[in-house]
């Protein structure tokens, strides 16, 4: 099954302690894209600028992402530059260009109006609930949020949240919106609203699940050649929904899975900048680092500490 995402594409300038990048492909749409191809075709919705380089994702139309969805307006793509601190988790943003961005107005070719997987990307949650009128009978809807929304358009989130089936979101973010300290009591709040269904990412400590009154942690996979994590959220949303995608059907046992891919394919993304390292992974490379996700998190039974109680 293919899955539908709505979001950004954007040009980046990136510093980090180490590096500096300029006019780096970027954009939550971009990202998701890349990383949902290699489980399922994607369908993408986004609107660019007249200055955009569509050569540079022809790859994705090799992957098969359908970009019927995606418009050229008048004007400069949406740019953001950004500059990491030392430990590589914080970063400041030296500016935001919305440009044809800040217009945006997603309107679905028809043909992705029966999507059963739904990414609403990080975009205004006016914005996301307008999607979700397009839609006609989507199997399961994911989506993405930040501080600036639930500070500034919580009525909004609110209704948006009303009508979708998870959200991923990370830990502080998630508490700001519940009003909570305590992160599990927090989850339980949220999922009142609307979503049964949360990932918490918790950076470089790993991606919480919590499925209705259950939870599972994934730990993230230990990097050691960290670049950039720009992007890294939205990699790890587009192995998540692409897994689901390319499973058909959303249990437990594949949310689970879905979140060991996608914090598989969150951590090749920091290894580069942009999506560099995401173009040239192979099903190999992904089976390998989600076997050793897999063996981080395995334990045996101690069976004669319980024979012994």
């Amino acid at each position: 099954m293919s899955v539908l995402v709505v979001g950004s594409m954007a040009y980046d300038d990136i510093e980090t302690p180490h590096a500096q990048v300029n006019d780096a492909l970027g954009g939550s749409a971009t990202f998701f894209s890349t990383a949902a191809s290699y489980f399922s075709p994607v369908n993408l919705v986004a609107v660019v600028g007249e200055d955009f380089k569509h050569e540079e994702i022809a790859f994705l139309r090799a992957r098969g992402v359908d970009l019927d969805g995606l418009t050229t307006e008048k004007g400069k793509t949406f740019r953001w530059k950004g500059r990491y601190l030392a430990n590589m988790n914080d970063r400041e943003t030296i500016y935001t260009h919305l440009n044809v961005f800040q217009t945006f107005n997603p309107v679905l070719p028809e043909k992705y109006r029966d999507s059963e997987f739904v990414f609403l990307a990080n975009i205004s949650p006016e914005l996301q609930y307008h999607v979700m009128t397009q839609v006609r009978k989507p199997k399961f809807v994911a989506m993405d949020t930040m501080n600036f929304w639930i500070t500034g358009s919580l009525e909004s989130l609110r209704r948006t949240l009303g009508v979708v089936d998870a959200l991923l979101i990370n830990d502080s973010e998630v508490k700001m919106l519940s009003e909570e300290d305590n992160l599990f009591i927090a989850a339980r709040r949220v999922q009142e609203m609307g979503p049964k269904t949360l990932i918490i990412k918790k950076g470089e400590h790993g991606a919480l699940l919590v499925h209705g009154s259950s939870y599972f942690h994934c730990p993230a996979y230990p990097v050691e050649s960290l670049n950039d994590p720009t992007g890294a959220g939205d990699t790890f949303a587009g192995g998540f929904m692409g897994y689901l995608a390319m499973a058909g059907e959303v249990t437990e046992d594949h949310l689970r899975r879905a979140v060991v891919f996608g914090s598989a394919l969150a951590s090749f993304c920091v290894e580069d900048f942009s999506i560099g390292r995401l173009q040239s992974l192979s099903k190999a490379d992904i089976g390998a680092r989600v076997e050793s996700l897999r063996e981080m998190t395995r334990f045996s039974e101690d069976t004669r500490w319980l024979a012994g109680r």
